[in-house]
């Protein structure tokens, strides 16, 4: 872990490499994701502990794999900063540096303070991220939503863990104990309610969600890759990590499943409205996330099994469907999905990627996708037969604007615009998404509990 450690931190001095700071980063990033392959192989149903304050068991690990991988294909992506000037490339660089070391952390670390200081520093350099690298005007308003919405689950989370700490004496995540009290169901829930909302956010759930097609929108590539991939995990990781510290919490769990379940439902009725691609994924995101939420405040052992795998597939799957709208993008303009079409006429590869992942997407089989949602649904039906008509309809609309988005890039009437071929590093970005779904495919236990 120190080994990867210092590798991520290697990348913080690439301001000072002018010439060669793309590539230093890359193979920085790209050395630091194999490294992480290690954590695979000693990977125990316990901690293994680092150091007093860092550590990695079965939870955290796929979710430190999941960073190290994608950080390096953010750095690929956003290829059309090269022609700025040296600042902006170089703040970019830092930025995507400063993220990944402080994901890191997050994901391994053992003490519940840590954990917060690490899970809001990322908060900074996303907003700088957005802000400052946007395309639009539309920018800086994305930005304050994004700004106000994750601060206001923030102050009560931090009396929370102050509150944990003076009935537990400990904010070590490896003792795994409840709070000792004597307060009321009652209290307990509403104690729940409050420590939870920051995690509800950063998923984010439907309700709490506005923020997130904002930022998406007018965040850059990478941003976006970002976000939906590693950013919006750090929400269900929180939920996870916090839940054994509370008892007596059933009501408020059974009301929030029921509220997450019909979040996934409208998301999905949401997709089908949406004319902007991004936005439209941003959506489905927010959908996926809310099932997730699901699957974590049932807390059976196929719901979370069901949860970290859906988080890890939904990950790559995201991220390479923002990666193929940039794509688009780029050539067309504008990512109306309207107006964006025909590619099939232009290129036989690039729809072959938009088929598979729009088929992870809505959960064909034998992709992840469909393992992790299967171990979620059949948990929740085990639970209450009553949830069945939700969540049947959110997979039907789930599939319809999954193959929307298809069928509107693809195979419609080509438009009279001329496109540049696609590029050998656009294809090996797709390639490197797809490649560990793949993985999951032959080996779907190794992100499950």
């Amino acid at each position: 872990m120190f080994t990867i450690l210092l590798t991520f931190s290697f990348s913080l001095i690439t301001p000072l490499i002018n010439r060669w700071n793309w590539i230093f980063c890359f193979f920085s990033f790209s050395i630091s994701s194999f490294l992480c392959i290690n954590l695979y192989n000693n990977q125990t149903n316990n901690w293994n502990n680092i150091s007093w304050i860092l550590g990695c068991d079965n939870i955290s690990t796929p979710l430190i794999l999941l960073s190290a991988w994608l950080i390096p294909l953010c750095i690929l992506a956003q290829n059309s900063l090269k022609n700025n000037n040296t600042n902006i490339q170089n703040l970019y660089l830092f930025l995507i540096s400063i993220i990944s070391l402080f994901l890191l952390l997050t994901f391994s670390s053992l003490n519940i303070l840590f954990f917060f200081i690490s899970f809001e520093a990322t908060l900074l350099p996303t907003l700088i991220l957005i802000t400052r690298l946007g395309n639009n005007i539309e920018r800086m308003q994305a930005g304050l939503y994004f700004l106000f919405y994750t601060l206001f689950g923030s102050l009560p989370l931090l009396i929370s863990i102050i509150s944990i700490y003076n009935l537990n004496h400990s904010l070590d995540m490896c003792l795994n104990n409840h709070i000792n009290n004597n307060l009321s169901p009652l209290i307990n829930n509403l104690w729940w309610i409050l420590t939870i909302l920051a995690f509800l956010v950063k998923m984010p759930i439907y309700g709490f969600h506005l923020w997130l097609p904002k930022a998406h929108v007018e965040a850059p590539i990478a941003g976006s890759m970002i976000l939906a991939a590693i950013l919006l995990k750090l929400g269900g990781y929180g939920l996870i990590r916090l839940y054994s510290f509370f008892n007596n919490i059933t009501l408020i769990n059974n009301i929030l499943l029921i509220f997450c379940s019909w979040g996934c439902l409208i998301t999905s009725i949401l997709c089908l409205r949406q004319t902007d691609l991004k936005a439209l994924i941003a959506y489905s995101s927010v959908g996926h996330m809310s099932l997730v939420s699901s699957g974590i405040f049932l807390f059976s052992s196929w719901s979370i099994s069901g949860t970290i795998i859906l988080m890890i597939a939904h990950g790559l799957v995201s991220s390479s469907l923002f990666s193929l709208a940039n794509i688009l993008y780029e050539r067309s303009g504008t990512r109306n999905i309207f107006i964006t079409r025909g590619f099939k006429s232009i290129t036989t590869i690039l729809p072959i990627w938009w088929l598979i992942t729009c088929a992870a997407n809505l959960g064909l089989p034998p992709l992840p996708n469909l393992i992790g949602e299967l171990f979620i649904i059949s948990s929740i039906l085990s639970w209450s037969l009553w949830t069945f008509p939700i969540l049947g309809l959110a997979t039907i609309f789930s599939a319809i604007y999954s193959l929307t988005i298809y069928q509107n890039t693809n195979n419609n009437e080509i438009n009279t615009n001329t496109f540049n071929t696609i590029l050998p590093r656009e294809h090996l970005l797709i390639i490197f998404h797809l490649l560990p779904l793949t993985f999951l495919i032959l080996n779907p236990p190794c992100c499950s509990i």
